[in-house]
């Protein structure tokens, strides 16, 4: 039946199932990844864990952005993008941290843990593969999804060096380059999500303090307020 938005509900309803899954899986990875990464010393274990948190951040976004309008999508991308670009500092400060006073990475647990967190997103990558191409928010996750592949092939590779060089500045540098990964795909989804809403028929793009103002509004849990709303009030005064 046309017109009926059946076909909005189904989307969204699949949105949402995919999201929830790869919520459930990156909540939970980050945990045991972080735990198992402090014990290991491992600055690799611990960048791939923050990166997980910083999906699992985007996954929670996602979902809010889920039956809204793409304007109100394309800013949730855009809130996740600073999430993911302010973890990847934390990562960096972090290594730093461990450079200059000391670290003494477990090689075997990098690689155990390292080979776990690859099949959690893989599958993650499968299940969100159908969407890679849809709207902007679920298009962040995807971009998210297949950084997370990377990182965790670059932390068993981290910990083969480790145990063969016995040296720990392949974990720190493997711990940089996520960090690196994630502040490009940080910066890739911002991007991406400043020119799903610029319109350059309108004033008020993404560049705008008007688009700031509803980010800002966003990141606090609030409904962003329109230029729409502003003029209709005007009228019924």
């Amino acid at each position: 039946m046309s017109g009926c938005g059946c076909e909005v509900e189904i989307k969204d309803a699949s949105q949402k199932k995919v999201l929830i899954i790869l919520l459930a899986i990156n909540a939970t990875m980050f945990i045991i990844e972080l735990a198992i990464g402090w014990y290991a010393e491992s600055t690799g274990l611990i960048a791939d864990s923050m990166d997980m948190l910083a999906d699992a951040i985007v996954y929670v976004i996602g979902l809010y952005a889920i039956g809204k309008t793409a304007r109100h999508k394309a800013r949730a991308a855009m809130a996740s993008g600073w999430f993911q670009a302010a973890l990847g500092l934390l990562i960096l400060a972090d290594i730093i941290r461990r450079i200059l006073y000391g670290s003494e990475p477990v090689s075997l647990l990098m690689m155990g843990m390292g080979v776990l967190a690859l099949i959690a997103n893989v599958y993650c990558l499968v299940l969100i593969q159908e969407h890679k191409d849809g709207e902007v928010h679920m298009r962040a996750s995807w971009v998210f999804s297949k950084n997370d592949v990377i990182a965790n092939s670059g932390v068993i590779l981290g910990g083969l060096l480790v145990w063969l060089l016995d040296s720990r500045w392949p974990d720190l540098i493997i711990g940089s380059l996520i960090a690196l990964i994630i502040l490009d795909g940080a910066r890739h989804i911002i991007q991406d999500a400043k020119n799903e809403c610029t319109d350059e028929d309108e004033p008020g793009g993404c560049g705008s303090s008007s688009c700031t103002d509803e980010l800002v509004s966003l990141t606090k849990g609030q409904e962003p307020i329109s230029k729409n709303s502003h003029s209709d009030a005007g009228q019924n005064l």
